[in-house]
């Protein structure tokens, strides 16, 4: 089951950064429309205009590489832990107001659907994380 987890999570990690990262980059103006009809201030969706995109493509990077992997686990970790937060407090009513969801595939489920895909990708990659970061430590505490 490790080895599957090990295997399967980082590649699965890089489909769903690169879709997102380039869903937001061919449909950059409604990307940008949707981030600013969210419920933070404008400063923060223009802030988050130019650096999701950037920051999803790295993270994708990141986790090609064995030599990176383990700060691409983190990085996607991250990532994952604050959009499903975002989902969450939009679900939680903590805004006056519940904007649309963003753009791709995903935004044809519902806040609900995209809490439950979300925080799926985010457990998943923090068994992953976990496994990685354990058996580190194994090949650390075994070296003469």
């Amino acid at each position: 089951m490790k080895a599957i987890f090990k295997i399967s999570v980082p590649p699965l990690l890089v489909l769903l950064f690169v879709y997102a990262a380039l869903s937001k980059l061919f449909t950059f103006s409604d990307f940008d429309q949707q981030l600013h009809n969210q419920s933070f201030p404008s400063w923060l969706a223009d802030f988050l205009l130019y650096f999701l995109i950037p920051a999803e493509i790295i993270t994708a990077l990141l986790l090609c590489f064995k030599r990176t992997l383990l700060f691409g686990l983190l990085s996607s970790a991250a990532l994952l832990l604050a959009f499903t937060s975002y989902i969450a407090m939009v679900m939680l009513h903590f805004w006056d107001r519940v904007p649309c969801s963003c753009g791709g595939i995903l935004n044809q489920m519902g806040w609900s659907a995209h809490l439950v895909f979300n925080s799926i990708f985010l457990i998943f990659n923090l068994i992953a994380l976990y496994l990685y970061t354990f058996e580190r430590k194994e090949l650390n505490t075994s070296l003469p």
